[in-house]
């Protein structure tokens, strides 16, 4: 065998010198990562992920995924005081749509069958925009007592296949004084946005914690295609509207390229709207001394315009509330809701209109004819965002009894008691930003 050379015996030296300092240095073998192995320095500087937020995701057992109701959502569809309409979602099709209540805040009710009141619902499908499918439940409960507590749970029926109990109460018969909250915009990507939503609803009950349901004027999700973010919207709202209907109407980031799949498929409503629209797009409830009108800015405004007037002319309920999304008097004009419903607005006397898509906060003085009048007249609010967006304010116009832009989330609470409406804004750190009454006379 050939002897090294004194360079060759030195230089093989440094070469193990310096392996074995790194390896000290490092405190790993070089075989503990691989050759071909890289480290992203971007991977690197993110932050500590949070717990994701998988409610409802289906569970393994033995093999087979169990349908776990997920993005469950109770809504009007037909008489407040006799009924109660639910939606959910599951990751599995093929599943049955079942609904049982119990009279009560009992829970050991259900364990008895003459105590179950069950109703059978309807389930379809949903494809998502990555070839996923997810099955659609809808039930309605009818026949119930007004003014009535009620234990329910949603799901295909088996014992694994139940959601958690929540309870709701029924509209009492002649309520004449309620509350209910009104936001916009929550307009969210991430679950981190949904927080901020999350956390309006907190201040909101908190604030109002009698309200009998929440209004919200449109851009639910950033993008309707995206299933985690309706998941985000929903579950971060369950605390809530697992026994406070959410009646929505639809944005421009809700009904896009003339579908609104992904919305219609997460609220069961009234289907008296326009037939020109999307069903669950335009509709209208009663409650208490209260007409609803949710109106659909986002297609076929024109078309909208005779069932309208037939319903604002049959309408014998003493206040009238529209919720839009496109602003007719906000920090910018919709110039086709202000030339085709503000006449009927006028006209038939609405008292309040409940407007988003600005992302900043606006009240008109009281409108007519386009004029500011003294008495009468309608009052538009446009109500800052639930969630993470604010834009650029607006230049101020001659309607405007307020414009701003503070750049928090905000809710109103609007209370209806006999012949008096009171209308509060405030900030998600609990500054009352805008307050004002309406009374008929």
């Amino acid at each position: 065998m050939k002897r090294l050379s004194k360079p060759w015996l030195f230089a093989l030296l440094f070469v193990l010198v310096a392996g074995a300092l790194i390896w000290i240095g490092t405190g790993q073998k070089p075989s503990e990562q691989g050759a071909g192995d890289t480290v992203n320095p971007i991977e690197q500087q993110q932050p500590e992920e949070k717990e994701p937020d998988t409610e409802g995701a289906p569970v393994e057992q033995e093999g087979n995924k169990i349908a776990i109701p997920q993005a469950i959502v109770t809504t009007f569809k037909g008489d407040p005081r006799t009924s109660r309409a639910f939606t959910w979602h599951t990751d599995t099709t093929g599943e049955k749509a079942v609904l049982q209540l119990v009279k009560g805040t009992d829970a050991s009710a259900f364990e008895d069958k003459r105590e179950i009141l069950e109703f059978q619902g309807e389930s379809s499908e949903l494809v998502l925009h990555n070839g996923k499918i997810k099955g659609v439940h809808k039930a309605e409960a009818a026949g119930l007592e007004a003014g009535a507590s009620y234990l329910y749970r949603v799901g295909n029926g088996s014992a694994e296949g139940w959601s958690e109990l929540a309870a709701f109460t029924t509209e009492q018969d002649g309520l004449d004084a309620f509350t209910f909250i009104d936001v916009a915009d929550s307009q969210g990507i991430t679950e981190q946005d949904f927080e901020l939503w999350r956390n309006t609803l907190e201040q909101a009950f908190k604030r109002f914690p009698e309200s009998a349901f929440l209004i919200h004027n449109g851009d639910l999700t950033e993008y309707p295609e995206d299933d985690a973010a309706w998941n985000h919207l929903l579950n971060k709202a369950r605390p809530w509207t697992a026994s406070v209907p959410f009646m929505p109407v639809t944005g421009n980031h809700d009904q896009v390229d003339k579908k609104a799949d992904a919305f219609v498929s997460h609220f069961n409503l009234p289907d008296n709207g326009a037939s020109s629209t999307i069903p669950g797009t335009s509709y209208t409830f009663n409650y208490g001394p209260v007409h609803f009108v949710m109106l659909n800015t986002e297609a076929k405004i024109k078309e909208q315009v005779d069932w309208l007037e037939e319903d604002l002319a049959a309408n014998r309920q003493p206040w009238t509330i529209v919720s839009i999304h496109r602003p007719a008097y906000g920090g910018n004009q919709d110039k086709k809701v202000v030339k085709h419903w503000v006449p009927l607005f006028d006209k038939y006397g609405v008292d309040l209109v409940l407007q988003g898509h600005n992302h900043e906060y606006s009240r008109s003085y009281p409108l007519k004819d386009e004029k500011i009048v003294e008495t009468g007249g309608t009052v538009y609010a446009t109500v800052n965002a639930s969630g993470q967006k604010f834009n650029k304010k607006k230049d101020d116009q001659y309607y405007h009894k307020i414009h701003f832009q503070n750049k928090k989330q905000m809710y109103a609470g609007i209370r209806i008691a006999g012949d008096k409406l009171t209308y509060q804004a405030y900030t998600v750190d609990g500054e009352l930003a805008d307050e004002f009454e309406l009374t008929h006379k």
